[in-house]
């Protein structure tokens, strides 16, 4: 099992929104704050990320070609020629709709820099402990040699974008989609091997990481301390403090966490009833199960789901 993707697929209310950005210098663009995690591609030209004032003990960020920015809460900033330029909000005037992507267009009348922004949503109500232990934002520079697979998603985009083509519109939402992955798989590779901790350390740990390729591909097994540690091949308190000192929380407590957001999203993308989400996510009645997902996600999975539904 993949259990980066499905924790990604976990996650994900909805599909990612984005639009491409043209600004010509000299040019400044206020962004709110928005629901889930934000992304820039430049893809072409250069730009400055700005953090707005409650963010200044961040530094403005020198963005180049090929450069990806991820803002793991979607914090508001701001996307410049310059720090010192000052900013405007976007406005409706400014906005084309087109195909593939709408166009935004700032500035004035100097050298072009063109980008790809926009948000995934993610869910904010109980974040998983990976999306809790990235970093507030994340810069990678353009490096095709260590980051290929990233490189030639973005040259694709960028082909696409420039020269739409029949197929252009179902090329590149699933691109878009699919940089998400690349983005956090290219993260993951550069973090350091000794010393790590966290939930992606546990994901290559040879006793932690079997125990939550389990947990993750059988939600619904009555899962044990000593049952996962046998996976491991550890005592049950070795297992214990290894797992707790890695994930940041209990064995079980994954266990129920993965169980619940597991429920959260067959409740959102299918009509399975609840008795049989409350069986596949290890629960042996409907009321066991509603009265567990009430207690994590604060209602009931009917109510979640038509919330869901609606919005």
């Amino acid at each position: 099992m993949d259990i980066l993707t499905e924790v990604l697929a976990s996650m994900r209310t909805g599909r990612p929104v984005s639009v491409r950005t043209t600004g010509r210098v000299p040019f400044g663009l206020r962004l709110p704050p928005v629901a889930g995690a934000g992304f820039h591609v430049v893809l072409s030209g250069t730009c400055w990320l700005v953090p707005l004032e409650d963010a200044a003990h961040q530094a403005p960020l020198p963005l180049g070609p090929g450069d990806v920015v991820f803002l793991r809460d979607g914090r508001g900033h701001i996307l410049a020629d310059h720090p010192d330029t000052p900013a405007e909000v976007e406005r409706a005037s400014q906005f084309s709709p087109g195909s593939p992507l709408g166009t935004v267009t700032i500035g004035g009348e100097g050298a072009t820099t063109n980008l790809l922004c926009g948000n995934y949503h993610l869910d904010k109500a109980r974040p998983h402990p990976l999306v809790r232990q990235l970093p507030e934002i994340i810069h990678l520079p353009a490096n095709p040699d260590r980051h290929p697979e990233l490189a030639s998603a973005i040259q694709l985009l960028r082909s696409e974008l420039e020269q739409p083509r029949p197929g252009s519109g179902g090329i590149v939402p699933a691109l878009i989609d699919s940089l998400l992955l690349y983005i956090l798989r290219a993260w993951l590779e550069e973090r350091p091997a000794v010393g790590a901790r966290g939930w992606a350390a546990a994901l290559g740990d040879a006793a932690v990481g079997p125990a939550l390729a389990a947990i993750h591909e059988k939600p619904g097994f009555q899962w044990t301390v000593e049952s996962l540690a046998a996976r491991a091949g550890l005592s049950r308190a070795a297992f214990a403090r290894r797992f707790n000192d890695l994930v940041g929380e209990p064995p079980m407590a994954y266990v129920t966490r993965w169980r619940m957001t597991t429920a959260a999203r067959l409740l959102r993308e299918t009509e399975d009833p609840l008795a049989t989400v409350a069986s596949h996510t290890g629960y042996g009645s409907e009321y066991a199960f509603a009265k567990a997902f009430k207690r994590e996600y604060g209602q009931a999975p009917g109510g979640y789901r038509r919330e869901m539904r609606a919005a």
